[in-house]
């Protein structure tokens, strides 16, 4: 275990880094993000900032000679120059591997395929072409995906088993992509979990999650989620984790079907924003066990204390924050930015009810 006044670096200053950067200082260690954008969210809290593209050989050179551990908030750093900087002394929490599986859908699908994970039915397509034999394969209406750099619904488009798919490829550059089916689930839900150095696995309780327009609008605990299904995804993550030899918190996003069964949507190899509702329902939060575990510290007990419905405050709507001050069992989370944009979140709250 690395000692309380050790180093923490951390790839990308969005809102992540800052929650990550404040349960490190209450641990008592210190950290520095590496971000291009100075005025970052994590820049307001953090021990320092590196100032730099995430490209940078000797920006990211400095970052590990300077940190005990290096872990990241996205999942889109590039592998291969974080994987030549990292050093014996300061290893990458997650590891580079969970990384290469997570930046890329069809790498994603096929690992998780591999292991014995079920997902929906898929198609690689690299070239417009293809896509109509990859529909007729699919039978069915699909979504259309970038293989890489999609996020809150962007880099996707619908489309019909019957229908045009041209302008649906262009609409997303033209770029590899991958063909998914639609899959009729009941529901949504994702379980928030971390293993430690010493191959510990603990799963905080699953969240019933519900978005618009891409954006993750809402997730409550403990949902619709039955005894079976929390049995089958805590099983499906602990695989996933243990199969990346992985270190830190995952966000494994799963849908539920009408049957019972759940197949997984898509890994992110970072805390995630589904699992918010933890820093004001559990004693220790996802952003507290993500850090003990990069540091090799024992995982702390996931239970939760109360039940949980989080919301994301997006764009305008941090206009709500008066109001949701006054409200009793409320717990408001602000990200120090600057400009309200639609679709760029500004904050979270989450409600809290005591159960029994």
């Amino acid at each position: 275990m690395l000692a309380s006044d050790s180093t923490i670096g951390i790839l990308g200053g969005g809102q992540l880094a800052r929650m990550l950067a404040m349960a490190a200082a209450r641990l008592g260690y210190r950290t520095i993000v590496l971000d291009p954008d100075a005025a970052c969210p994590a820049a307001q809290v953090a021990n320092d900032c590196i100032v730099a593209a995430y490209d940078d050989a000797a920006a990211l050179a400095a970052l590990f000679a300077r940190a005990d551990v290096v872990t990241y908030e996205f999942e889109n750093v590039p592998v291969e120059p974080v994987r030549a900087a990292a050093r014996a002394d300061a290893p990458l929490y997650p590891p580079a591997e969970a990384l290469e599986v997570a930046q890329d859908r069809v790498v994603e699908k096929a690992f998780l395929n591999g292991i014995g994970v079920e997902t929906a039915l898929w198609r690689a397509v690299d070239r417009v072409e293809e896509i109509g034999h990859a529909l007729v394969d699919l039978d069915g209406d699909c979504i259309l995906k970038t293989r890489r750099f999609g996020y809150d619904g962007k880099g996707q488009a619908t489309i019909r088993r019957e229908g045009p798919f041209e302008g649906a490829f262009e609409s997303l550059g033209s770029v590899p992509s991958i063909l998914e089916k639609k899959v009729p689930f009941a529901f949504e839900c994702s379980v928030v979990a971390a293993r430690g150095t010493d191959g510990t696995v603990r799963c905080f309780d699953p969240a019933e999650n519900m978005h618009s327009l891409g954006i993750l609008r809402r997730s409550c605990v403990p949902g619709r989620i039955d005894a079976d299904t929390r049995r089958q995804v805590f099983s499906v993550t602990t695989t996933i984790l243990e199969r990346l030899a992985y270190v830190g918190v995952v966000g494994v996003e799963f849908f539920v079907l009408e049957t019972g069964a759940v197949i997984v949507n898509e890994i992110a190899p970072r805390v995630h924003n589904s699992g918010h509702w933890t820093e004001a329902a559990c004693a220790v939060s996802q952003f507290e066990q993500h850090v003990r575990a990069v540091v090799g510290a024992p995982l702390g007990d996931p239970r939760r204390h109360s039940d949980a419905s989080m919301e994301n405050l997006i764009g305008s709507e941090i206009s709500r924050v008066q109001a949701l001050l006054s409200e009793p069992e409320t717990v408001l989370h602000l990200y120090g930015k600057a400009e309200a944009r639609p679709g760029r979140k500004m904050g979270h709250f989450t409600r809290l009810s005591r159960h029994g």
